[in-house]
């Protein structure tokens, strides 16, 4: 996510350069075609037309980044459930289970430590989940310094259990269900009662919703129609543009011509970056720093005093 009030031009570059190479190379072309040499007499197109057309797309991309906006905050609204709902189950599991007898019990006491780690194992599982398929490229090596794999569960677990984890497809889901496998196992001692068993099942059940949630967002791409149109739109507009201005303008209509597909070709590419929110783009929603958010708050709950560094900014960016 980018939190810095001013975006690098070393991103904007990396993402538009070759878009704005063509419009330069076409406006130039276009003026030197028109007043330089005698190869077309009049090469222009009606301004009102290109106008008309500016607004319709004006319209259409702000319809694309309104719709792109609300998948990206529709991640984030379920990641910001998660860490509520992360603190409940640390919360549920440490005062809802307790000894018959009410004395301190160190297999207890394991157990409830297992439950948490494991549910951090979980959060951070989820994240890779979500980003392992995108690695990052490009400009977006900057970025590494928040590693990405499902190494970084592995002290949460024991490492019999990490590896019967890693050799699941869907190693969140089936964290999940260890989860209420060890619920169980909690009854069966008599340390959760019937009604407790219910109520921390259902803080599981939400996390499945969570994950599910963040699924449907992943494995569903953007309708393609609005952005391949989008898209196409945008370089109809942008070849047009050139020639609208180059009676009136001269040469200015070089500078005027990219200033004005600069600003659509950006309206263009916020949608385009916005719409999939779970990419390892700098504009995601920050995964990493919400799961140690999560993490640090659960070690707080045990009283760990080992609790994780948050991640700096980098290059305006939290992760």
């Amino acid at each position: 996510m980018i939190v810095s009030k001013n975006l690098r031009w070393k991103y904007i570059f990396f993402y538009a350069w070759k878009s704005m190479l063509y419009f330069l190379c076409l406006s130039i072309a276009v003026y030197f075609l028109h007043h330089k040499f005698s190869f077309i007499d009049k090469l222009s197109v009606p301004f009102e037309a290109v106008a008309t057309l500016s607004t319709a797309l004006a319209i259409f991309l702000a319809f694309n980044n309104n719709s792109a906006y609300d998948r990206w905050w529709e991640a984030r609204k379920i990641w910001g459930k998660l860490v509520n709902y992360s603190r409940a189950w640390g919360r549920e599991v440490l005062t809802l289970s307790m000894d018959q007898e009410g004395r301190p019990n160190e297999e207890l006491a394991s157990w409830q430590r297992a439950m948490i780690y494991r549910h951090m194992a979980f959060v951070h599982g989820l994240r890779v989940f979500l980003r392992q398929r995108h690695p990052y490229n490009g400009i977006e090596q900057e970025l590494m310094e928040a590693p990405n794999d499902y190494q970084q569960i592995k002290g949460f677990l024991p490492p019999e259990e990490f590896d019967e984890v890693m050799s699941k497809r869907n190693p969140p889901n089936y964290l999940l269900m260890l989860q209420g496998r060890d619920l169980q196992h909690a009854y069966d001692r008599g340390w959760i009662s019937d009604y407790r068993l219910v109520r921390l099942d259902e803080t599981l059940i939400e996390f499945n919703n969570h994950q599910g949630m963040c699924e449907r967002i992943k494995n569903t791409p953007f309708p393609r129609p609005y952005s391949y149109f989008g898209r196409m739109f945008v370089f109809i507009h942008g070849t047009l543009v050139p020639f609208a201005f180059v009676e009136e303008l001269g040469v200015w209509n070089i500078p005027l011509s990219l200033a004005i597909n600069f600003v659509f070709l950006s309206l263009e590419q916020i949608g385009a970056r916005t719409e999939d929110p779970f990419e390892n783009r700098p504009g995601d929603t920050p995964l990493s720093a919400i799961s140690l958010t999560i993490e640090e708050n659960l070690k707080e709950m045990l009283g760990d005093t080992n609790l994780p560094t948050k991640l700096a900014p980098v290059g305006g960016v939290v992760l």
